[in-house]
């Protein structure tokens, strides 16, 4: 086997690869939503983690505080987050989904739903399951490290 091939089958490749197909997939129907991956991610981490501070939203999109900012700007400007004009402690704004952006994000949710079902086409609940595990298992190994 070449080295090529051997890259190929590396699973550092292999997640990397299935993480850009889904990004590219959920792109192209999350237009029609009118968001982006980045944007949804972002809405995403705001019902979670209601009232996050930019780090914390940050730090759960896996992006940089400028490209948080960057992409908060544009959802504030298409009126899907408020940020409070004041920090309620320190120097952290909380931000928040308005009405429309808990509408776009639960369209959103449906296209990220669909593109995650294609991939998975084919694996039972249990490989599901197991896949999950695993991947979770993965993460816990790396943030040790980080």
């Amino acid at each position: 086997m070449s080295q090529a091939a051997n890259s190929e089958l590396r699973p550092g490749y292999l997640v990397k690869r299935v993480q850009q197909l889904v990004r590219h997939a959920a792109d192209a129907d999350l237009r029609n939503t009118g968001l982006s991956v980045s944007q949804y991610a972002v809405l995403n981490a705001l019902a979670e983690h209601p009232g996050a501070s930019s780090a914390e939203l940050a730090r759960q999109c896996f992006v940089t505080r400028q490209s948080l900012q960057d992409v908060l700007s544009g959802l504030r400007a298409n009126g899907l987050v408020v940020v409070a004009e004041k920090a309620v402690t320190g120097r952290a704004r909380p931000a928040g989904l308005t009405d429309l952006g808990r509408r776009r994000l639960t369209e959103a949710e449906r296209v990220m739903t669909a593109v995650e079902e294609q991939m998975l086409t084919g694996l039972s609940a249990e490989d599901r399951s197991r896949l999950t595990n695993l991947l979770i298992r993965c993460a816990e190994n790396l943030t040790d490290l980080s």
